[in-house]
């Protein structure tokens, strides 16, 4: 029976294992193109400062509301460009806004020279004015003044309002300065003789689309700060959902509004992200789906990204004064150790990493693991170091843990004499098993801190990964991509991933040479087949988790064979054991051996 309960066990692992992989699978159609690139020179169509576009830019009516259309940018756009060694921000004078930003460091795919360029795909430049009518993205701005480092757009809504917006982006280097970060104006000046009462305004933060063919899009969030607390809106949140047996059921939302201050509010994908920060603070979040594969039906998840717009109220203008809205806005990869100094961002902005309840070990270890990448060059060198560190700071709360499920296996025969003894009175049973805990020193809770001690590093690590633009496209080995799969092949249409098959084999190898009490049959299979678990799950997780996995394993592994080889002058087995309650002394009791 037990070889048949075992043969059924593989069998569901191997069917769940192939439903998984050979299954159907989404499908994306290729990402739309930008619109081509019109530069100055170039440019020959122009029209009169705050006069519509005459090119079809905005997007037809849609047939579902509950999402906004990736719009083309206007043909006779003139696009102007500031960089430095980190960016190449790509402005258009149809919105006086910022219709991309490529990012060098960054490349689209592996072994792509190309750039990834954020806001490639969507709804409204970033920093454009939203649902402005006669400002807004489909207007044309003069462009006043460009330098290396500025440019100013300028148009006037009515003869009654002048508009000028001032970009300057931030040099390479610099200690209150971030090369990802821009600083930005909108001047509002009333034209008229009368007091002038202006609308709330929205800037546009941009549109995240998914970085790959392979992403499906889950990190894809909006979020503001209040300056102490912060809300995050996932795409999920506003489709409609079943829920589990119908609990967690939720309707589609064409929109969610989040009102009150606004200190900082960000929309990015799981790698890269926008963060706006006023001098002054918003008054509200606006967050949308945004549908960027037009080929796919509007009820396929995969077919959308996400954007976001920060609120302002402004007040009223008297006759011919201004008002400012300024404001710092980076766009680039989200980098633990940069959105964590202080000097350019705010306190909190870091927390755009969503690194969430075990935020304290994901940037312990991303701390960590950046400042061992000082030594080691190589990402995956990077990771094997920090593990190693972290086994040797645990040394002395293993060791002692290590040492009390030693001797815990090794009373396991007299503890099932015991178990005999008081069968039938659970009380006294219970008291003579603590009475002899107590005089051998065995902590019987000990020998789960081995355990426990890698968990919240393993979900903190996993937390990390879901959000380190660092590890993208890292190499290490035969891996190319570290917050990838590390795929080498395919077999019958399964893909072949080395690091999850090789930490399996070292999860076999740790069982077996970690003390275990004694346990039933039942419970022996079940333990048996957990490498196997460990497989199924890996799987199709990042290398770098595997890595990290693989590389505590071995030095767990080790570090027991040490642990195994070490005389321990309290080891019950060679010193008499007396059961409890009169029973007879039992002289060097030797516990069966493994297997």
């Amino acid at each position: 029976m037990d070889k048949k309960n075992t043969f059924i066990g593989v069998l569901l692992l191997v069917a769940a294992f192939a439903l998984v992989y050979l299954g159907p699978k989404p499908e994306r159609p290729a990402a739309i193109a930008p619109a081509p690139v019109t530069t100055a020179a170039s440019s020959s169509a122009m029209t009169a400062p705050g006069a519509p576009a005459s090119t079809a830019s905005a997007p037809g009516p849609l047939a579902n509301p509950s999402f906004a259309a990736a719009v083309k940018d206007a043909a006779a756009a003139t696009v102007t460009t500031l960089a430095n060694d980190f960016v190449e921000v790509r402005f258009s004078d149809f919105g006086g806004a910022i219709r991309e930003v490529a990012l060098k460091k960054y490349p689209t795919e592996l072994g792509s020279a190309t750039p990834y360029a954020f806001n490639a795909l969507h709804a409204d430049p970033m920093l454009a004015l939203v649902d402005y009518p006669g400002l807004d993205r489909t207007v044309r701005y003069e462009r006043v003044t460009q330098s290396a480092t500025a440019v100013v757009y300028r148009a006037v809504l009515d003869g009654r309002l002048e508009v000028t917006r001032r970009f300057t982006l931030a040099p390479s280097t610099g200690e209150t300065t971030d090369p990802y970060q821009l600083r930005h104006e909108t001047t509002f000046r009333n034209l008229t003789a009368e007091t002038a009462t202006l609308p709330r305004v929205a800037l546009s933060l941009g549109t995240a689309a998914p970085t790959s063919a392979h992403d499906l899009g889950i990190q894809l969030t909006a979020g503001s700060s209040n300056g102490k607390d912060q809300t995050f809106t996932a795409r999920g949140q506003l489709e409609a959902s079943t829920g589990f047996l119908g609990m967690g059921a939720s309707e589609l939302k064409p929109v969610i509004a989040q009102g009150g201050a606004i200190a900082w509010s960000a929309v990015g994908n799981q790698f890269f992200t926008t963060i706006l920060t006023p001098d002054e603070p918003g008054s509200g979040l606006i967050t949308r789906r945004v549908k960027l594969f037009s080929a796919l039906p509007d009820e396929d998840h995969n077919a959308y990204g996400l954007t976001a717009a920060t609120q302002f109220d402004l007040k009223p203008l008297a006759a011919h004064g201004e008002t400012k809205l300024a404001l710092s806005f980076y766009v680039g990869p989200k980098e633990y150790r940069r959105l964590a100094n202080t000097n350019v961002f705010k306190a909190d902005q870091d927390k755009v990493m969503q690194y969430g309840f075990w935020k304290f070990f994901s940037q312990l270890l991303i701390t960590l693991m950046t400042w061992m990448h000082g030594f080691a060059p190589n990402w995956g060198v990077a990771i094997v170091l920090m593990t190693l560190t972290l086994k040797v700071v645990f040394l002395p709360l293993t060791l002692k843990a290590s040492r009390s499920m030693k001797r815990m296996a090794k009373l396991q025969p007299l503890m099932t004499v015991i178990r005999e003894k008081f069968k039938d009175n659970p009380q006294k049973q219970q008291a003579a098993m603590m009475e002899l805990y107590k005089e051998h020193k065995v902590n019987p809770l000990g020998g789960c801190l081995p355990m426990l001690i890698p968990f919240p590093f393993f979900i903190g690590f996993f937390s990390m990964l879901q959000s380190t633009a660092e590890l993208r496209f890292a190499p290490f080995l035969w891996a190319s991509d570290l917050a990838a799969p590390d795929t080498v092949g395919h077999l019958l249409g399964l893909p072949i991933n080395i690091f999850p098959i090789l930490l399996t084999a070292i999860t076999f190898v740790q069982m077996r040479l970690t003390p275990t009490p004694t346990m039933d049959n039942a419970q022996a299979k079940m333990m048996q087949f957990m490498p196997l678990v460990f497989l199924f799950i890996y799987y199709t997780f990042p290398s770098a988790i595997s890595v990290y996995s693989i590389a505590n394993g071995t030095f767990t592994i080790i570090q027991q064979v040490v642990i195994n080889r070490m005389k321990d002058d309290g080891d019950p087995s060679n010193a008499p054991i007396t059961v409890p309650a009169g029973g007879k002394p039992i002289k060097n009791v030797t516990p069966r051996k493994k297997g």
